[in-house]
């Protein structure tokens, strides 16, 4: 298959690299098993380091001013100094200037001290090993299992996306769009539809990818570009999409816990990225289409499609009921929002924000203590069960309530491996926390990049390629948030980038290099549709043509944060590129 390349030094290179991580990677525990591993090294180094102590920045209030106040002491310490001086020509006045600027300099000596001491507090590691933090341990584990805030967001929002699945609704919908598109456009619209497929789990692996495919196959196309346009935008842009999904307050719920080690008031909204992502969705569908059809297709046209024709997938027109089931479901989705709205946008709403008492202003929408930003999650789980349950009876696909429940049963079955490793990733948060190990890290890391004088654009370039490579051995994006998070959220917030910047580069680097990684999941399925059309594609035919893709989304997007980052546009709502490190005004 030459015109993939292969037989070239460069591919064999290519492959062989590859393997190599493929097989460190193989050698990796489970994901669940990997924090057992970090549970017990940190319950080992806590008690190494027991009893270390270490200084922490703090907020303390009116901190500013009196450095302000202090800094005005020091210039004015300043000027009488220079006026004493001069008086070497009068030495009775000079004694007693000089006693007097002694005082003062005391003074302001003990003011900066006490400044100092104001903006710092002491903590010190706490041994895990320990008897009591034992006993705290085994006391608080049920309560810090179901408390996992990731835990439940994911949970509640699956069971209105899980109706909507298994009803049939997102999938029928996903194929009127492809259906209904021109040839000119099939490769932006095959991208769009596979990014949007986010918002239903892992449905872009086992429907859109094989339709990418058909569709392609159907148009005259070489199927295999159609195959990998559409693993490009489920996959290479994972987190790029116009309309929130589960994977939006997974994240969050983690950044939220990485938060918490250095800052229990900051909060982070579940849609803080939205705005970027929805951004990102147009550059992952301008290059992905670029690619598609002037590098990964032309190289493709000398690939035989040897596959037999009775296997192939068959691109199945939606029946009526389908299409009626479908168009109702719309429907019902428009007028939830409609009514949405209508509650929301009075200004005496329910939905926003308190006001102080006299103020004439509307309550804000999109302020954290808005019960509109506090119900997102609750609000995927009903703007996806609404229409899910009326294309379900319309369809005929749902005969009685029996078959919705039967839908949100589906979709918790399909969580059960991640209740698992949420378990022993609670656990390994927790004792990280209450070791004070994530706090030391932050604190050391963050004084070493200060050191290191690297621009926070540098250091969220490198976040974003640690990342990438991060996520060519461990495949689930949830698990290394789970295992970088509490290192990188405090130690970027100490060096005064918010969290939502930090979450942002991670979504980057850990969307680009899934399409190149064997050990992800879905890439054997993804060799196994290929494999319909042209019998002898293996591993390295698929990662030959998705290493296109992946290259330029990682180069393309990682400076497509940096320019909107350069503009301040803002990443969503509530969010913001910086955080005040306490104390930084002292």
């Amino acid at each position: 298959m030459s015109s993939n390349g292969e037989g070239t030094g460069k591919v064999r290179f290519a492959d062989r690299m590859l393997n190599g991580i493929e097989t460190v990677g193989n050698k990796l525990p489970d994901p669940a098993a990997l924090f057992v591993i970090a549970l017990v090294l940190t319950w080992l180094v806590s008690a190494i380091l027991g009893g270390h102590k270490f200084d922490v920045p703090r907020k303390v209030e009116g901190l500013q001013g009196k450095a302000e106040s202090l800094s005005t002491k020091v210039d004015a310490l300043s000027a009488r100094a220079k006026e004493t001086a001069t008086l070497a020509s009068d030495s009775e006045e000079l004694p007693g200037a000089a006693g007097e600027l002694a005082k003062e300099a005391d003074g302001v000596s003990k003011a900066a001290g006490g400044l100092a001491k104001a903006a710092k507090k002491q903590e010190r590691i706490v041994n895990q090993l320990s008897a009591p933090a034992m006993a705290k341990f085994l006391s608080s584990m049920v309560k810090t299992f179901a408390g996992f805030h990731p835990l439940g967001v994911v949970l509640v929002a699956l069971l209105g996306v899980g109706v909507a699945e298994r009803s049939g609704f997102i999938n029928a919908v996903l194929k009127q769009l492809l259906s209904l598109t021109p040839k000119l456009l099939l490769t932006p619209m095959v991208i769009l539809v596979a990014i949007v497929s986010h918002t239903a789990a892992d449905a872009g692996y086992v429907l859109v990818i094989p339709l990418g495919g058909v569709i392609f196959y159907a148009a005259g196309r070489h199927p295999l570009a159609g195959i990998a346009a559409a693993f490009a935008g489920v996959s290479g842009g994972f987190s790029a999409n116009f309309i929130p999904s589960g994977i939006d307050p997974l994240l969050q719920g983690i950044t939220q816990e990485g938060v918490g080690i250095v800052d229990a008031t900051r909060e982070v909204n579940p849609l803080c990225n939205l705005y970027f992502t929805a951004a990102s969705s147009i550059v992952i569908i301008a290059l992905g289409w670029y690619l598609t059809d002037k590098i990964v297709e032309p190289r493709l046209r000398a690939t035989e499609i040897d596959g037999d024709p009775d296997d192939m997938p068959k691109f199945e027109e939606l029946d009526a009921n389908e299409r009626k089931g479908m168009i109702a479901g719309l429907i019902a989705t428009l007028v939830s929002c409609g009514l949405l709205a209508a509650w929301a946008l009075p200004g005496d709403s329910a939905l926003r924000a308190p006001v102080p008492a006299g103020s004439d202003e509307p309550g804000s929408l999109t302020a954290f203590s808005a019960p509109l930003m506090k119900s997102i999650v609750p609000l995927i789980f009903v703007l996806f069960l609404i229409p899910g349950v009326v294309h379900g009876y319309v369809s005929k696909k749902f005969k009685s309530h029996r078959d919705v429940i039967a839908g949100m049963s589906a979709s918790m079955g399909t969580m059960a491996y991640y209740m698992v490793m949420a378990f022993f990733a609670a656990l390994f948060i927790y004792s990280f926390n209450e070791s004070k190990l994530g706090l030391l890290l932050a604190v050391k890391g963050a004084g070493f990049l200060k050191s290191m004088q690297f621009p926070a654009m540098a250091t969220i370039v490198g976040i974003i390629f640690l990342c990438a490579f991060v996520n060519l051995l461990v495949g689930s994006a949830s698990a290394k948030w789970a295992l970088l998070a509490p290192i990188f959220v405090p130690m970027l917030m100490q060096l005064g980038i918010s969290p939502e910047l930090t979450q942002a580069a991670y979504r980057v680097g850990d969307s680009t290099t899934n399409i190149v990684t064997p050990l992800m999941p879905y890439f054997p399925l993804v060799v196994t549709f290929c494999q319909r059309y042209t019998k002898k594609t293996g591993l390295g035919t698929v990662i030959s043509l998705m290493l296109p893709y992946s290259v330029c989304f990682l180069i393309v997007w990682t400076i497509f944060l940096l320019i909107y980052w350069k503009l301040g546009i803002s990443l969503g709502i509530g969010a913001t590129y910086t955080y005040e490190v306490p104390g930084a005004a002292g």
